[in-house]
């Protein structure tokens, strides 16, 4: 059985306006099939990440897509998210990232998290705790700690958004998170260890219940 204890998951988010941008934009090669489109609990995984994405209370949100576009914009079309296609997307992640901050380059976000569609134990209440664990310690960036990494969902405050704007290829989040060295603050999320790309790790996600705080 998995964890699925976050700290302080009750606390507040910040006030402010931070952005949110989901990335969805892979071709699903490992699963055989779109991933985005799984059926989870009644949804499919882009339809649960992007109502948790709503829930978090960050604003604008933007879902980036790539390889699919179409069928994932029909799975948001009720909900208040901006949804971009990225015509780069093979290129890498870094594509996607910069196509999310192209979106919101008007809104001016005191900070923007980045949260994948394929960790669906990802609950608002991490999210929120990322944003007021950077709002409490005004750290660089505030990421989710899961087994010995440090990675999305993570919080950028917005003097990091240049050097997002800088990753090139297959370079994600995580490549900006592990050059900040002990700048970064964590949140403790060690469900964040699953994640859906093959069909083993989709079938143990399925012997699991979705989390309820």
């Amino acid at each position: 059985m998995l964890s699925h204890s976050i700290s302080n998951a009750t606390a507040p988010a910040p006030a402010g306006p931070v952005a949110l941008l989901l990335l969805a934009a892979g071709a699903s090669t490992r699963m055989g099939q779109p991933k985005q489109l799984l059926p989870y609990h009644g949804h499919t995984l882009l339809r649960h990440a992007a109502e948790t994405a709503v829930a978090s209370g960050c604003a604008p949100l933007v879902l980036v897509t790539g390889a699919l576009h179409e069928a994932l914009v029909a799975e948001i079309s009720d909900l208040p998210i901006q949804a971009i296609h990225n015509p780069d997307w093979e290129t890498g992640m870094a594509s996607s990232i910069r196509a999310g901050l192209a979106a919101i380059a008007g809104t001016r976000p005191t900070a923007v998290l980045i949260m994948l569609s394929d960790q669906p134990l990802v609950t608002p209440e991490l999210l929120r705790e990322l944003m007021a664990r950077q709002q409490q310690t005004q750290a660089p960036i505030v990421a989710a700690a899961y087994g010995d990494t440090l990675g999305v969902p993570a919080i950028f405050a917005q003097a990091l958004l240049p050097a997002l704007l800088q990753l090139q290829g297959q370079q994600g989040a995580g490549r900006l998170i592990a050059s900040r060295g002990a700048a970064v603050e964590r949140v403790s999320f060690p469900a964040g260890l699953l994640d859906v790309d093959t069909p083993e790790q989709y079938a143990a996600l399925l012997k699991n219940p979705p989390y309820k705080p």
